[in-house]
């Protein structure tokens, strides 16, 4: 498949590494010069410089002709515009995007776009739900590419507490979704810092589990 994806932050770049290596053709679009001259010595050609809500964007890089479209930037308004721009002018069949506040994911719907993540609604549905620290509990499995997505609470004797996540090694294929603290909710950067008691939802590949615990689970 081609598959555009729109925003150059932690997301889209973790998502056009992982797409890539399940051998897709993947362009990712980030308008900011400097981010895109820090990705460009990695990816190459498989970024542009660019807005993605302009037209003459997606029409540089053969919208007309990608499978799917995932809007990934900032901003909810942002993401609405360039999937629309992808249904409606490029015909893409099917668009994605990231909804930072779960209240436009309906309005997201209603104006065409064919899927929604929010981390936030998948982070409120899980707060009536207990979990005891040290417990990685699998919240979805995505079988037929060996992913699974975990939830798990850290104890104040996890190794990676009080330590940015710039900081961290973590294993190849493990994406931090989001993080949970009290009734507040956390997209991570790579300033954040986690603390005893945070539940993290994250993205892993099957055979990373052992990594995972290790770094996430075990005392220092």
């Amino acid at each position: 498949m081609y598959i555009v994806i729109v925003g150059g932050g932690d997301v889209g770049l973790s998502l056009t590494r992982l797409l890539q290596e399940h051998g897709h053709e993947v362009v990712l679009v980030e308008k900011d010069p400097t981010r895109y001259a820090k990705l460009s010595e990695e990816l190459g050609e498989a970024i542009i410089m660019g807005d993605g809500a302009e037209l003459g964007t997606l029409l540089d890089l053969g919208a007309n002709r990608a499978d799917v479209l995932v809007a990934v930037t900032e901003t909810d308004q942002d993401n609405l515009v360039i999937c629309q721009l992808a249904k409606l002018i490029y015909l893409i069949p099917r668009t994605i995007a990231i909804v930072k506040d779960p209240r436009n994911e309906e309005l997201f719907s209603s104006l065409g776009v064919d899927a929604t993540v929010s981390s936030t609604g998948i982070i409120a549905s899980l707060i009536e739900e207990k979990i005891d620290a040290g417990m990685a509990i699998p919240l979805l499995a995505f079988k037929e590419c060996g992913l699974e997505i975990f939830k798990t609470q850290l104890s104040t004797e996890s190794s990676i507490i009080k330590k940015k996540i710039s900081q961290l090694d973590l294993p190849k294929d493990l994406i931090i979704i989001a993080a949970l603290r009290g009734s507040q909710v956390i997209i991570p950067k790579g300033d954040t810092v986690f603390l005893p008691g945070d539940t993290i939802i994250m993205l892993i590949r099957e055979e990373n589990k052992e990594a995972f615990k290790r770094l996430f689970l075990e005392a220092v």
